[in-house]
């Protein structure tokens, strides 16, 4: 007979042995189940939809259910391995019903539910809006992956791109108007998205050809500045290529040139649109890449937060300091972003405005970074309301960088007016090496403003000028008075920009001009004839980032013709992608302009052309020949 210290060994030894079971059964259970998760979007629009009800149906009709988040977003875990079936349903759409559905033990089902509008009969035919069935990835019956959405055109009736109105501006009478004043606009958007339309074989509309735009897209060779102040004026007058019967003025502003390894610390709060309709190949995706080449060229002295929003705004990323260390919780950050919901622009503004300012570095470049495709749908949204929330926030010190992505939705219009208003640039990413060109090429440019309310006014000498018209900028144009105005807002340039600006004039006695009666008060010509031989006067004003008085330069502009010989590279390029500009736009003025003409001056004029943009320019010109015919 055992004894009972022998038997209580041995019943400890088979609870533990049953015990150790049990738990291995347990973990079996556990590690044999399942789950499945997606997002929502409507069809139309590319929105992700919150709210929308989810069924699970197992096979012996067993229901599980649940909602997508505020982003689209829905999860159901700890499901039995089987085939089932889910329907998606929220009111204003037809459910869609997907069928045989696999749960794989130990693995996540991803699934994306695209939800349409319902069909109407309107005179006895099924109408429907057209769908974006074919631009994703299929996986089965009803189902497509977000992740490999191709890029999307939308027909033109469903396109829904904005843009600015241009009236383009015509010539002025010098007796009736002997002055011209404008803003500075170093922004380049409008060359990069109209590349995007002609790659894609399309016309760009009228309204998004912006010919200053284009013609500072480029660089030029022009001087640095030779004295204390950060700029240098440069000037040419010589033969217009589209019109024998004018002239070309021809004026180019040069910002100081600053090595990137002295620019001053940088604080950026990087602010991200993440709402469903960024939810395409040549956005989000693309966004985040492009933030990978700016992150990956900062320095240990600089930090970034990273702020987005969708149905809300929300920071992902406190101010982080972007040492070696660090950069890999920056990028893990972006990596990890995905888009779903609807979009809160303005609540995210003011979020990354408050971040910006927290962070704030005396002396050093406070800038939000505003990536998006424009698409405000919640809260404030209207261009007025955007307008007057970024002039009320850019009273902190802190600038402005909107860098716009996507098609098909794309408010041109609402980015402008916020780059504008906000003391800022303006960029369009079509692709990843124009997001090297802005964010690594042109890092200085995009984020150091070495001056701010910048403008131009230019002064005509009537005894020598009938009339002129300024090339482009019609969306800066300034009264006279707000010249000398320092409370007028302006142009923002940053280190190393130049501004290119171009007149096309008619001289005196040439009979070319609109027919002005002679004035009748009116009489300068003692006080003209004073002043020698001088054609116009050129009058910069510029305040320094941190200044409120403005600081003025002057450059008066001799009558001296240069033979075409003479004739810088960068004035006979300029001129070609102002005959480009006018081409695209249907211009009254482009007078005998031809893709012909274009594509000789601009390869005349190439020159060095060290990061091969113009190269890249000539290209989309016989692109638009091929596309759109000689003429």
């Amino acid at each position: 007979m055992k004894s009972v210290n022998t038997f209580f060994p041995t019943i400890v030894r088979t609870i533990l042995m049953i015990a150790v079971l049990l738990i291995g059964n347990l973990s079996i259970a556990q590690e044999k189940t399942g789950s499945i998760e997606g997002y929502v979007i409507a069809s139309e629009t590319k929105d992700s939809l919150n709210a929308v009800n989810i069924n699970l149906i197992s096979v012996d009709g067993k229901k599980i259910a649940t909602q997508t988040n505020l982003f689209g977003f829905y999860k159901i875990e700890n499901l039995t391995p089987g085939t089932y079936s889910l329907v998606a349903n929220i009111s204003g759409y037809d459910p869609n019903k997907i069928k045989s559905i696999s749960i794989v033990a130990n693995k996540v089902t991803k699934l994306n539910i695209v939800l349409t509008l319902p069909v109407k009969i309107v005179n006895n035919e099924s109408i429907v809006s057209p769908t974006l069935y074919d631009s994703y990835e299929k996986k089965g019956s009803g189902s497509y992956d977000l992740r490999k959405m191709n890029s999307v055109s939308y027909d033109i009736e469903h396109n829904t791109e904005s843009y600015s109105p241009i009236n383009e501006n015509g010539f002025k009478s010098v007796t009736v108007n002997p002055l011209s004043t404008f803003s500075v606009d170093v922004d380049a958007a409008s060359y990069s998205n109209i590349r995007r339309f002609i790659v894609e074989g399309k016309k760009p509309p009228i309204d998004a050809v912006r010919i200053e735009e284009m013609i500072n897209y480029f660089d030029y060779d022009y001087p640095d500045p030779a004295d204390e102040n950060p700029f240098s004026i440069s000037t040419e007058i010589g033969d217009c290529p589209w019109n024998e019967k004018s002239k070309l003025v021809h004026i180019g502003l040069q910002a100081q040139r600053l090595d990137t390894k002295n620019l001053p610390a940088n604080n950026l709060v990087f602010l991200l649109d993440v709402s469903g309709s960024m939810n395409a190949a040549n956005k989000l995706p693309l966004l985040k890449k492009s933030f990978t080449l700016l992150v990956n060229e900062l320095r240990p002295q600089d930090k970034v937060a990273i702020v987005v929003y969708a149905g809300a705004a929300g920071i992902v990323l406190e101010s982080t300091a972007t040492t070696a260390a660090n950069k890999t919780k920056i990028l893990e950050a972006l990596e990890e972003l995905q888009a779903g919901g609807s979009t809160a622009g303005g609540q995210g503004i003011q979020l990354a405005y408050k971040v910006a300012t927290e962070n704030f570095i005396e002396g050093g470049n406070n800038r939000v970074i505003l990536a998006t495709d424009g698409d405000f749908n919640i809260g404030m949204s209207s261009d007025g309301e955007m307008q007057r929330l970024i002039e009320k926030e850019r009273q902190s010190g802190v600038y402005l960088t909107c860098l716009g992505f996507g098609m098909s939705n794309y408010k041109d219009s609402k980015l402008e007016i916020l780059a504008d208003k906000g003391n800022g640039n303006f960029a369009y990413i079509d692709n990843l090496l124009e997001a090297k060109k802005v964010l690594v090429t042109e890092i200085g440019g995009t984020l150091v403003t070495l001056a701010k309310d910048v403008k131009i006014q230019v002064e005509f000498n009537p005894m020598i000028v009938e009339s002129y018209r300024l090339v482009g900028y019609e969306n800066r144009l300034l009264n006279e008075e707000d010249f000398n105005d320092d409370k007028k807002d302006a142009g923002e340039i940053g280190a190393g920009h130049s501004v290119t600006a171009l007149y096309e004039i008619v001289l005196k006695g040439s009979g070319t001009s609109p027919l002005v009666d002679d004035l009748r008060y009116q009489n300068t010509s003692d006080k003209v004839s004073a002043l020698g031989n001088e054609i116009l006067t050129v009058k910069f004003r510029y305040k320094k980032p941190d200044g409120q008085e403005s600081i003025l330069l002057e450059k008066n502009l001799e009558n001296k013709f240069l033979a075409w010989n003479q004739i810088s590279d960068d004035f006979k390029f300029s001129a070609a992608v102002s005959c480009f500009g006018m081409i695209l736009r249907e211009s009254e003025f482009k007078g005998t302009a031809s893709f012909d003409q274009i594509l000789s001056l601009a390869k005349e004029s190439k020159g060095k052309d060290k990061n091969g943009y113009r190269a890249e320019f000539i290209r989309i010109v016989e692109l638009s020949k091929a596309i759109f015919g000689t003429k």
